[in-house]
């Protein structure tokens, strides 16, 4: 009967400690997590660049432009209007399609980026087929107007180590957001507004996301654009706001100084 006593009280004793144990680590559990991706992480996975370590509080906003071209010459005067020098990145069908608007883009002094001849899955290409799919494009560029690219920003905003390797290998800057106005969703003029100017990432060295064919975009770009300047930050094209050598990217795609 005292052997069954001291079984059981070992039975509870270890009940205990597994359910203290099962306590402690909900309380830990987003520490744990932290631990855990960072273990887990892949060192070899490579980046673009989604924002950049600056104190100056400059940002940039930049424009992907692969399908219409209607707004286009709004978006340009508004930009003029606002001394504002953004980034544009074309894909090359765009460019055979809308070699004027090109043309006026570079004219108003504003950064031209490569967004991929065709828009294409660069995930799902080799890694000759995504050099392919930049140097078709810079190729239109340079012919049209003389501009030689040097800013890529995979289209969807997909990539695995190839579509970097590439932009790389034919000396691009791989470029991605940390800012998304989510204008391609359509949500809402004020939405999109709101979003941008209190999006919790907004930051020194932000870039911000637009496209040139979203519906809301023009009516509040100008709005956009001053309520940035009120929270004093500087706009600039992405050229102007990268580091160009002599750096490294974070695991969030922080571009730093060395």
């Amino acid at each position: 009967m005292h052997k069954l006593i001291v079984i059981r009280k070992k039975n509870i004793l270890y009940i205990s400690i597994i359910a203290l144990i099962f306590i402690i680590s909900l309380a830990l559990k987003p520490s744990a997590q932290t631990v855990f991706n960072m273990v887990v992480a892949d060192p070899n996975r490579l980046l673009p660049i989604y924002c950049v370590d600056r104190n100056d509080n400059k940002i940039s906003i930049s424009f992907d432009a692969a399908w219409g071209a209607d707004d286009t010459d709004k978006l340009l005067k508004i930009l003029k209007d606002n001394d504002v020098k953004a980034t544009f990145f074309l894909c090359g069908f765009w460019v055979d399609k809308y070699p004027d608007e090109v043309k006026k883009i570079i004219a108003d002094g504003h950064d031209v980026g490569n967004h991929g001849n065709t828009h294409a899955h660069g995930a799902k290409l080799s890694l000759e087929q995504n050099e392919q799919e930049i140097l078709k494009a810079h190729e239109k560029v340079e012919k049209l107007t003389g501009t030689k690219m040097f800013l890529f920003r995979p289209p969807y905003g997909e990539y695995n180590n190839d579509v970097i390797k590439a932009a790389q290998n034919v000396n691009y800057y791989p470029i991605q957001w940390d800012v998304d106005s989510l204008d391609w969703k359509e949500l809402g003029a004020e939405h999109e507004l709101n979003h941008v100017l209190n999006h919790k990432k907004l930051g020194s060295g932000s870039i911000i996301l637009f496209h040139n064919d979203a519906k809301y975009t023009p009516q509040v770009l100008d709005k956009i654009i001053k309520g940035l300047k009120a929270k004093n930050y500087e706009l600039v094209p992405i050229s102007q706001l990268i580091y160009k050598n002599n750096y490294k990217i974070n695991h969030e795609g922080r571009q730093i100084k060395n």
